[in-house]
């Protein structure tokens, strides 16, 4: 039984066990952004506080040794796994609290911890059950089953979410709008509310029409603004604000002294001239919506709509985001949708409302992830191999876990280029960081705010699918290029290739194209070339790590990986804010240049990973 385990193929255990790897760290990261961008939270604060929990991964080369020293790295992976699955289930009952956000994130940090320790395990595992040709072949498969947790996490789990949504919800709301030369020119007043009939079990939302029309003549740019604020007011003081208008309200004393001031530099020279501002003089009609009765206690019904199909020159502009509550349900709500100025012919335009119980889908999700992880748990127990070399150091006292732990920190600063492989631990990334954590907002935000307007659904479907596809390809492609010719012969190769994840979505972000076939093309493009880009990050992360304290010293490659997607990703939002989408991705392909510098210094024996006539 022993030999067994000793001689199990690495392909029983690779493939879950980066996995179980991947999915915690796609979940705190990227998963809760899709989550709090749902749930109304605006991009700044997303990018800035899901980028903070990075800090785990950044710092857990400080009791890496300890992993390394105390009991086995099996041990860790079975332990962590049972607490990653705690940590899932912590979330899912914490969703639907009314201060979510806060406590939402407080285990979000522990389950950025738990899964940290259990990276460390893992990859020191990879390390101690493989020999370096294998380490080679597998390195492909390993990074693109890490990539699969990640599309599995935007993908699956996410299109689980979104018919979740969809499903437990209200009747969507539709809204048809046509502008045309021929049509009344627009009278600048709100509308009268349509009251509705109650009766029965089941809410439904009553719009004042469900079909306008809208002239294409300009309106006076100060009566318009006047009837713009007295809406906006009229939501705001009646209860129907978002979690981003709630927050505008109280400004410390950095957003009003230094990130506002600098905000309005970056936005009025660098910034895209989209949005109510450039189209004010634009017709505009405006939409009241009511709630058939009174919502239970405590409950909230969000309204959330969005353009679905047609001339994305018709942009609502107020009104997206509508929260009915006990409070406010007898009043009216307002949406405000705007013809561009520069409109003069006939067009029309498709708005769809959505009110699924979006707390409700997020809790199953995440318990979802709980099983899988009480799954994984139960089978690592018996499928992981026990390698000779996996022990725990015997009858060690507390000056020798000191000794070692100072050993171990020294070794790592004293190996060849040290500073070299930092600089590129810390900048391979730099794009892709501040990429990743609007990747998401970008596919969700509506057409005009720069987005494609996309489902939650649809967004998992994509990645789901055609970008697993793409991803699995680029990895398993990068391993095998990296086994046959070696690791420095194919460095240049696949660090080009992670250009394409950035240039896959400046095009987008130009054309904001309704097409989902060119949408599945992009993603297929900017996922294989991650695939197989990646594979050269972690291949060259295995070969600076090798020696006495290849655990650790992995464990502190990561720990700097790590720090390298926080840092960038936190002002990502921010600077999406003043930049918009379109300029957004433009500053992130001139930052692709970064890496290159990088790579250009390293120095790598043209052996590693190279197939050998032993192996």
């Amino acid at each position: 039984m022993e030999a067994l385990e000793k001689n199990r193929s690495p392909w029983a255990w690779i493939p879950t066990l980066y996995l179980a790897e991947g999915l915690p760290y796609v979940a705190v990261n990227i998963v809760s952004v899709i989550m709090y961008k749902r749930m109304g939270i605006s991009n700044a604060d997303i990018a800035l506080y899901t980028s903070l929990l990075y800090l785990p991964w950044v710092i857990k080369p400080i009791w890496s040794p300890l992993v390394d020293l105390l009991k086995t790295k099996r041990w860790w992976i079975v332990i962590t796994q049972l607490v990653l699955a705690l940590g899932f289930a912590s979330v899912a009952l914490t969703i639907p609290a009314s201060f979510f956000f806060k406590i939402t994130l407080a285990f979000f940090w522990l389950l950025a911890f738990a899964s940290a320790t259990h990276d460390i395990a893992a990859d020191g595992f990879y390390m101690l059950g493989l020999n370096t040709n294998q380490q080679a072949k597998y390195v492909g498969i390993r990074s693109t089953f890490y990539r699969v947790a990640t599309i599995t996490g935007q993908g699956l789990l996410v299109i689980l979410a979104g018919f979740l949504e969809s499903s437990s919800g209200r009747e969507p709301v539709s809204l048809f709008i046509e502008a045309s030369p021929r049509y009344s020119k627009t009278v600048l007043q709100v509308p009268p509310a349509a009251q509705a009939v109650q009766g029965g079990d089941e809410l439904y939302f009553v719009l004042g029409s469900d079909s306008l029309q809208i002239s294409t003549q300009t309106v006076d740019k100060d009566s318009l603004s006047v009837l713009l604020d007295s809406v906006r007011t009229s939501n705001i003081r009646n209860g129907f604000f978002t979690v981003v208008e709630k927050k505008a309200k109280e400004k410390g004393w950095w957003a009003e002294s230094v990130s506002e001031p600098f905000g309005v530099w970056i936005r009025d020279n660098f910034g895209e001239k989209r949005g109510p501002v450039a189209a004010v003089t634009g017709s505009v009609a405006v939409v009241p919506v009511m709630i058939s009765g009174k919502p239970e206690h405590g409950r909230e019904i969000v309204l959330n709509t969005a353009l679905k199909k047609g001339d994305k020159s018709i942009a609502l502009i107020q009104g997206e985001h509508l929260v009915f509550s006990e409070t406010n349900w007898d009043k009216p709500a307002y949406m405000v949708f705007q013809a561009d100025a520069k409109l003069n012919s006939y067009t029309s335009v498709n708005y769809v409302g959505l009110s699924g119980n979006i707390p409700m889908a997020w809790t199953v999700t995440f318990f979802v992830l709980t099983g899988l992880f009480l799954v994984f748990s139960f089978y690592h127990r018996f499928v992981l191999p026990r390698p000779d070399s996996d022990r725990p150091h015997e009858d060690l006292t507390a000056s020798d876990v000191l000794k070692e732990f100072g050993a171990t920190f020294a070794s790592f600063f004293r190996k060849p280029q040290v500073g070299v492989a930092l600089f590129f631990m810390l900048t391979y990334r730099f794009a892709e960081a501040q990429l990743l954590k609007l990747i998401n907002p970008f596919l969700l935000d509506p057409i005009d705010k720069g987005g494609l307007g996309l489902t939650t659904g649809e967004v998992g479907l994509v990645y789901g699918t055609v970008g697993i596809i793409g991803l699995t390809l680029g990895g398993i492609i990068g391993g095998v290029a990296a086994a046959w010719g070696g690791l420095r012969k194919w460095l240049w190769p696949m660090t080009l290739s992670m250009l394409l994840t950035a240039a896959t979505f400046l095009y987008l972000s130009f054309t904001q194209t309704d097409n989902l076939l060119i949408i599945n093309v992009c993603v297929f493009i900017e996922q294989f070339g991650y695939g197989f880009g990646f594979t050269a990050y972690m291949l060259y992360l295995i070969y600076f790590s090798d020696g006495k304290y290849k655990t650790a010293h992995y464990a502190i490659c990561t720990g700097f990986m790590a720090l390298g997607m926080m840092l960038p990703g936190m002002f990502a939002g921010w600077l999406q804010e003043q930049l918009g989408y379109n300029h957004f991705f433009l500053w992130v392909m001139i930052c692709s240049v970064i890496p290159l510098i990088a790579v250009s210094l390293l120095k790598i024996d043209p052996a590693f990973g190279k197939k050998t006539a032993r192996q």
